[in-house]
């Protein structure tokens, strides 16, 4: 049985903002390691959008692993489907070379947040896998990391885009964190004059029973 990786992202953007960027976000300075990408397949069927593409990346390989592994380059398969009445945009991902050495399968569905229609949350699901007799175990602990690292490396490519092709919300996100620090300065403030003002009521309640 392979290891399992999950992890999720909440992206400040609306749900079509992140649908359309998703098919803008290489190049970009986080993602060197997407050499190319290349649409396989496109269709239309009722209210959902079915995308098939081919994609080549490459990764640094270990020292250890230039025994198993002799191109770094490797294809990827992506599908999508664009869900316009749920709001969903599902990917799969899988690489198609290397397999037996380390198979790496994705899935990510980006829908909208529950807790801000204007955000949108991205849960990513991993499953990393190894047919290497004695390195198995080894390889599988090496690829959930990788893929630990590559998440968040994508997850900062795809912001780039974001913040790129919508401007307006990055200071809207701005704005919105220094709203959040201006009410917890207020709440500091508050805190702070109703323990100035519990004092002040002690000391002379203090000082009277010490007199007594």
């Amino acid at each position: 049985m392979g290891k399992f990786y999950e992890s999720s992202t909440v992206f400040h953007y609306n749900w079509q903002q992140v649908a359309q960027a998703f098919w803008k976000r290489y190049p970009n300075p986080h993602s060197s390691h997407v050499l190319t990408e290349d649409t396989i397949s496109r269709e239309v069927k009722g209210n959902k959008l079915f995308t098939k593409r081919l994609l080549t990346k490459t990764n640094r390989v270990p020292k250890w692993g230039e025994r198993f592994i002799n191109n770094a380059k490797v294809g990827i398969i992506e599908e999508s489907v664009v869900d316009l009445n749920n709001q969903t945009l599902t990917t799969y991902t899988r690489n198609v070379g290397y397999t037996k050495v380390m198979s790496v399968i994705e899935k990510v569905v980006y829908r909208v947040s529950d807790d801000n229609p204007n955000w949108t949350v991205a849960v990513r699901s991993g499953w990393i896998d190894s047919h290497v007799f004695g390195f198995k175990h080894a390889i599988q602990a090496f690829g959930v990391e990788r893929f630990r690292k590559n998440c968040h490396q994508m997850v900062m490519g795809f912001n780039h885009v974001l913040s790129h092709l919508y401007p307006k919300n990055t200071s809207m996100v701005t704005e919105e964190k220094s709203s959040v620090q201006e009410a917890r300065e207020k709440l500091k403030d508050a805190a702070k004059r109703a323990s100035d003002l519990a004092i002040s009521k002690a000391t002379p309640l203090v000082a009277t029973c010490q007199n007594n």
